[in-house]
Order: structure tokens, then sequence, then C-alpha cells
């Protein structure tokens, strides 16, 4: 092993391999290794500036605090000897390469390295397992491994959203690919006082296994993760918000109510529903036109036959105060008047073998190719056309993933490189179809909602979904560890849709009640937003064509007065709250703003110091000052609710409790229990 100090940077050979750490940030290191003679210059999610592209190689703003690093290079008995530290945090490696990391000289993380040599452990050195494992494709990629030393005792969060009840992550396997519903950022939060971003989007897999931690990426050029270390949470995320970027401000004309369903099919139901809110007192922000208001996808224009003057609904809306949002799909159908010359320009994504499909519903589909920043002004150009010319405020941007027929991530290509090697940061470039541009067109803040996120993309004015979830209790309890992982991932802004999105019968009684307990817990999120794919289907459709919006299948009625008038009021006076606590609320997008912190908190987010608040996943905090207790079971109508230390208000009947406390918290179906701290 050969160190030297490079500006700097600790610089490391062996055996082809070239490693390098440097100072990234307070009290945090980058770690990069390559088999090639040069690192890509690729910083991914380590962009710290909204106007850095995380894809752009050799970017000029390089965040390296050289000048905080400190590095030593050594000869000891056994090889040579190197340190690097920056503030709190330091890595050592030894002659065979092994990384070891320090929290103030205390060691939390070290390489796992079972061979010959190379570390203190005498055990199991004949299994000859290495700390990185470069495995070469075919064409230049590894498929690189990267194996550390597990903590007993430890406990990890963030890395998105996954469909489980699991909010400690310790003892998961977690499958690094975006999917419907299931988010990958690769950041985590441990116990311990650190914070491991693995940088890199390709498809992969990570497992926080009890006798070792385990990252895989399956095709890639070099291995990049950044470490950061604090005393608390909200330092770690302060630390790795300063690094990949903010979200910005959000306007407060968005903080009350969304309305949507699937789907309303024409510009008359769409003006319908919003004067229905008016005439039943429901204030709402925006209204949402949902999927085949077109005509084919990849069109990106109203289907006239449904929609002829959609400039007029436009401005109507306007005149009553709603914004306005379209759903985008980046799917691409060969009937569209786009995909041939798309298909001429190289701007759909390209496969290794096979057809050109690659989504198959309602059509026979690919997706273009969102890396391409060609591709990105081609459907920037038609989207403005044909939805922001006419003044629509907003997009919704589905199938973000982007969804596929099979997620065969080997088989598929993009601009970027091969699907294996990049595929996790497409919605994070899908988004930037229309924050790049609009950014530039308008004062306000660029606000669009997505299904799939990656490491950064709050910068991009992302709001997250989780996704086409199930109507269930299990569903609900799945979301809220979900929303409480995105947040310490970055990604504050975060909602779902209230009631699940599959409903097989809306006038099932057990469904309803469903329906409030996710719209009480949905109160005391960031987004309110009310959505979901409504059975039974006996709504007939418009038309006989096999195309555009008319044919397709509708949902129910998924407006608040639409559950009998029992919930309308319970929902209409949970809206009143929504109302009561927006001034509150705009606080807490304005931190988020400036140090990165979630809007909805795990307890030990807020009460670091509180052994239980590190146990306890079934309540959370909003903010700083309401401690939520949702309710997640069917005819569940009292809980117990664990208080931390202080006094604790019930924002229902004004009862004072003090802290340091489990108690027994009544739940009628028209309230969940909500503390606030006094």
């Amino acid at each position: 092993m050969k160190f030297t100090n490079e500006n700097g940077a600790l610089v490391a050979k062996r055996q082809g391999e070239t490693l390098r750490i440097e100072a990234w940030g307070k009290n945090a290191l980058r770690i990069r290794t390559t088999m090639y003679p040069e690192f890509t210059g690729r910083n991914w999610a380590l962009t710290n500036n909204a106007a850095d592209d995380p894809g752009k190689k050799n970017n000029s703003k390089d965040h390296v605090t050289a000048a905080n690093s400190v590095i030593s290079i050594t000869a000891r008995e056994d090889g040579p000897f190197a340190e690097i530290k920056n503030g709190r945090v330091k890595a050592t490696v030894n002659f065979a390469g092994v990384i070891t990391f320090y929290k103030d000289d205390v060691m939390f993380l070290r390489e796992y390295f079972r061979c010959y040599g190379g570390t203190e452990s005498k055990e199991s050195r004949c299994l000859k397992y290495v700390n990185r494992d470069y495995k070469p494709h075919v064409g230049g990629d590894y498929r690189i491994t990267q194996k550390f030393e597990s903590n007993d005792g430890e406990k990890i969060f963030g890395m998105g959203q996954y469909q489980h009840a699991y909010t400690d992550l310790k003892g998961c396997i977690l499958d690094l690919e975006q999917r419907n519903s299931q988010v990958s950022i690769p950041f985590a939060v441990s116990s311990l006082g650190y914070g491991f971003l693995w940088n890199n989007p390709a498809v992969g897999r990570v497992t926080f296994g009890n006798n070792y931690t385990e990252w895989v990426a399956e095709a890639t050029k070099e291995l990049d993760y950044w470490i950061t270390v604090a005393d608390t949470p909200k330092e770690i995320v302060e630390n790795y918000t300063e690094e990949t970027g903010r979200s910005p401000k959000m306007p407060d004309d968005l903080l009350g109510l969304w309305q949507c369903k699937l789907r309303y099919r024409t510009q008359e139901e769409v003006l319908k529903v919003a004067h229905d809110c008016k005439e039943h007192g429901v204030p709402i922000d925006c209204i949402v036109i949902d999927f085949f208001h077109w005509t084919v996808q990849g069109d990106w224009k109203f289907d006239k036959t449904y929609w002829p003057d959609p400039k007029a609904m436009v401005d109507e809306l306007h005149s009553m105060g709603i914004k306005v949002v379209v759903s985008v799909w980046p799917t691409v159908d060969k009937r569209s008047e786009h995909f041939y010359d798309m298909l001429e320009r190289g701007l759909l994504m390209k496969n290794e073998r096979g057809g050109l499909q690659n989504y198959d519903f309602e059509g026979d589909c690919t997706v273009f190719d969102a890396t391409n920043p060609e591709a990105r002004d081609y459907v920037w150009e038609v989207c403005k056309k044909n939805y922001y010319d006419l003044g629509i405020d907003m997009f919704w941007l589905d199938n973000s993933e982007p969804d596929l027929v099979k997620y065969d991530f080997d088989s598929m290509r993009y601009y970027m490189g091969p699907a294996l090697e990049v595929s996790n940061i497409y919605p994070q470039y899908y988004s930037r179809v229309f924050y790049d541009k609009m950014t530039k067109l308008q004062e306000k803040p660029v606000v669009s909602l997505l299904r799939s996120a990656w490491a950064g993309s709050q910068k991009y004015g992302n709001v997250v979904w989780s996704g086409d979830v199930p109507s269930t209790f299990e569903a609900l309890r799945d979301q809220l560890a979900a929303g409480l992982n995105m947040g310490l991932a970055g990604i504050s802004w975060w909602t779902t849709d209230i009631g699940g999105f599959m409903t097989d019968d809306v006038n099932d009684p057990d469904f309803r009640q469903l329906l409030i307990r996710w719209y009480e817990f949905a109160v005391f999120s960031p987004i309110l937003r009310i959505h979901g794919d409504r059975g039974p289907y006996n709504i007939p459709a418009l038309d006989d064509r096999n195309f555009g919006g008319g044919y397709l299948h509708t949902g129910q009625d998924n407006e608040l007065w639409s559950y009998g008038e029992d919930n309308f009021k319970i929902m209409k006076d949970q809206l009143d709250l929504r109302h009561e606590l927006k001034p509150y609320i705009k606080t807490l997008y304005k931190e988020t703003s400036e140090n990165g912190a979630p809007i909805i908190r795990t307890l030990f987010y807020e009460f670091p110091e509180d052994k239980k608040c590190w146990e306890t996943y079934d309540e959370y905090m909003f903010g700083d000052k309401y401690l939520v207790a949702p309710i997640l079971e069917l005819n569940q109508f009292e809980r117990e609710v664990y208080l931390p230390a202080g006094k604790w208000e019930d924002i229902r009947d004004g009862k004072t409790y003090e802290g340091g406390q489990t108690i027994t918290a009544k739940a009628p179906i028209e309230s969940i229990p909500v503390f606030k701290r006094v």
C-alpha cells in the first residue's frame, strides 16, 4: 500500500486499486475507490447546490474542505499506515487497505475483512473475505461489494421508503432500486451518531445484518460513499442536507387540502367538483387532473373530445383561488405523435436486447430518457405548449421510477449509462424536466408531485407520495414507517393517498373507518391530499374508443361528502383543524428549507437522550410541538401513548399530562390522540 497526500486528500494505491479519502463538509469524509486509472469525477448526490448537476463530470464546485483535513502517513511494524481527520471524524487505513472510522477517537465502523493479515482480528482468516470486492462485467463496469463490521445494539434508520412495518432497519435487506411505492434514498442514520450515504445510483442491495453490513452496486465504475458524525440525528441530517441540498420554499397556499381522485374524465367534472367544494364549504388549494386526460401516452396534451377548452377551465378555477395540477407520465406509446421522432433522435430509453416495449398499460410503450438533456428539453417544450402556457400551475409526475413491465435493469440503457449503473437517479432527472425550466420562467416556487426520488431530490421541489398502496390498516402502518424514514433521508415533502390507493368497495364500513383514520393522520403530515382508485367499477365508459380518456374506467366519487354525513362532518372538522395549524406548518416548511429537518419526525429526533424514544415507532412528532399517536387498527378506540419528558396537553380537551410516562388515551372515531408540548 502506497500512501500520498494530494492537496489535502489521502490517496492510497495497492494491487491496481486507487483509494481516495477527503474531507467533504462538516465532520465528514468522502471515500472513493476504483480499479480504473482515474475517477469519473461525478459528484452524484453530493452537489451542495441546486444549480449543480449530479451526473456532470468534473463538477467545478467541489465542496472539499481540504484546509480542515489533517493527514498523517507512518510506517508501522506490519506495514505503512495512514489516517485522515476532518473535525470529529477520522479514518485510518492499514497496509491491506482496511478502513476504520472514529468519532472523537472512538471507533464506530470498520470494514469487514477476514483474510490472512490486514486486521487485528485473528478469527476466521481462512475465509478470505475482503472488505471491497470487484467482479468485472464484460464491457468494463464492476459489481462492487463493500462489507462493514456490524455493531451489536445499533439501530439504523432512513434509506427512503420501503413497504414494510420496520422503522428500525437493523436486520433488514433492502433492494436499492426504484419501484412503485418503493423509493431508494441510500442515506442511513445510525443510533451510534453517524450518517452514511451510499453515493451511487446503481441498482444494488444493502444488508444490515447482525454479522456484517454489506452494500452492493451491481454495475459501477467506482465505489463512492460519504460519512458524517454528530451528537444527534438532527445534526446528522443537517450535515447531510448541507451537502445534498435542501427543499426550497413551499408556497403558503398549498398547505390545505389537495383534491384528487381516479379520475376526473372531463373538464365539466373538474369544474363541477370545484363548485361543489365551494357549495359544501370545503376549501381546496388545488385540484388534480389524473392520468388519461390525454389521447395516448406520449402526446402530453388534453384530449379535446372531453377537454375542449382547458384554458377556460384553468381560468375559472384560478378565479376560485384553486391551483391546477396535471398528471404527466414518462411513457411514450408507439401510437403517439412524438414516438418516431423521439426514437429517431435517440430520446427514448434503449433496450440492450429485445423490442422497444418496456410498459404495457393501455398501449405498447417505452419511456423517454430523462437522463438525456435533449430529451428533457423536448418533453418540456411539448408540455409547456400544451399545459404550462394554458396556466397549469403544477405537474404530477407519475410513474417516475419509471414503472416497467419487468424490472430487468440489465437489459436497458440510458444516455447516462447502463440502467444497472444509473437508473436510481432517473426520478430526479424526470423532475428536473419541469423544475429547471419553470424556475427560469416564474418567481413562485416550483412544486411537483412524484412517486419516486433519489438522494438530493428534495432540492428540486419534489413532493413525494408513497405510491399505489392498498387500502388496509396494515398499509397505513407501513406508511408511517415510510414517512419517518423518508424524512431522515432528507425528503421532508412527503405524503400519501388518504385511504390508500386500491379500494374494492367505498361502501364497506371498514374502509370508511380506515379512510377517517388515514385522514386524521394526514392532517398531521406535510401534505393533505385525498386520492384513490375507488371501486366498485360500475361506472360506464364515456365512449367505445380504444384510446383516449373517454373509454377508460374511473373510480367512485372521492370528495369529502362522498362518504356520508357523519364522515363528512369528521373530515370537515379535521380540515378546519388543519387550517388552524397552517401558521405553525409554515414554520416547519421554513425550518426544513433552512436545516433539512423532517416535518414528521421520529420521537428520538426530538428526544435523543430518551432510550424509549429510540424504541417507539407507532407515534411521531409533527415538528417539535405536536406528538401524534395515529390509530393503526380497525375498531381501536383507545391506545397507549408514550409521552417523553416535559408537559403535554391533549389538544382535544386541554388536559395536561406530565411526561416520562405511558398513558391510555381515548380515540373516538372523531379524533386521534394528539398532544401539544407546553
